[in-house]
């Protein structure tokens, strides 16, 4: 069987500009695996070319084993993706939105009825379902979104900074829903710069570094080859991050002036 995720030699250009450097990579059912990097790295770059968004420049990328860009809308039909940064129909209520992407998934009127009244009620947000979106917080935004992925049970989960605004008790429960959801055997690619929570969450770490990949391996063999303690200490060195103290040092010396 072919993998859940593969890329292979996977080249992006914006323009003149090479974002991605012939990146490889794959993912086997009911894994979860951490898609690291520092800002302008790569990583959203690559999520979207796996959701169908941005077609390669060169190089394979398939997804439940449909190629992509040329099977883009049979991949998107086995993905739950959710982006970084969102647009909503803000004149539509959290029931309109979630009926609106229902449809869109052809789920069946009374199941989907039934997942959306299960889904609200788990994230949170009941109460609020018949409120316009443009009245919600973050937080609430976000839940709406990640309800709106898993209303027709994706294979695959794609998930970008999915906590971002979210509370302490709802980022711990989709904590222990990925988990479960990869026992069931989804298999799930989580970028995220919240190092703790990748540590936590997945059995796997890949790392892009200005476009290239440096790292891919479970979080024991990282450290292993780094000597770090932690995901922190690997993902400072791989990246050779700078040391934070002059950095803090400088910042409050400009605070006294």
């Amino acid at each position: 069987m072919s993998h859940a995720i593969e890329v292979r030699d996977l080249v992006f250009r914006y323009h003149l500009t090479e974002a991605l450097h012939g990146i490889t990579f794959h993912l086997d059912r009911g894994e979860v695996v951490g898609l690291l990097g520092p800002n302008g790295a790569g990583k959203s770059t690559t999520l979207k070319i796996l959701t169908g968004t941005l077609p390669p420049t060169a190089g394979l990328a398939s997804v439940h084993g449909f190629r992509l860009p040329d099977q883009s809308v049979e991949a998107k039909r086995v993905i739950g993706y959710v982006p970084e940064a969102a647009g909503l129909y803000e004149s539509l209520t959290a029931q309109e939105f979630l009926e609106f992407i229902g449809r869109l998934r052809e789920i069946e009127e009374k199941a989907l009825k039934q997942k959306i009244s299960t889904l609200l009620e788990v994230f949170d947000v009941a109460k609020q379902r018949l409120q316009r979106l443009a009245t919600f917080s973050k937080g609430m935004r976000q839940k709406v979104l990640i309800a709106a992925a898993l209303l027709h049970d994706p294979a695959i989960l794609l998930l970008d900074e999915p906590l971002t605004g979210l509370d302490v008790g709802s980022s711990l429960m989709i904590k222990d829903l990925l988990s479960a959801l990869a026992r069931e055997g989804k298999t799930i690619l989580y970028s995220s710069h919240v190092l703790d929570v990748v540590e936590r969450v997945c059995n796997r770490v890949l790392i892009i570094h200005q476009g290239n990949l440096i790292a891919d391996g479970t979080l024991d063999s990282l450290k292993d080859r780094t000597k770090g303690d932690t995901l922190e200490e690997v993902f400072r060195q791989l990246t050779h991050t700078t040391a934070t103290e002059p950095l803090v040092s400088r910042a409050l010396e400009a605070m006294k002036l």
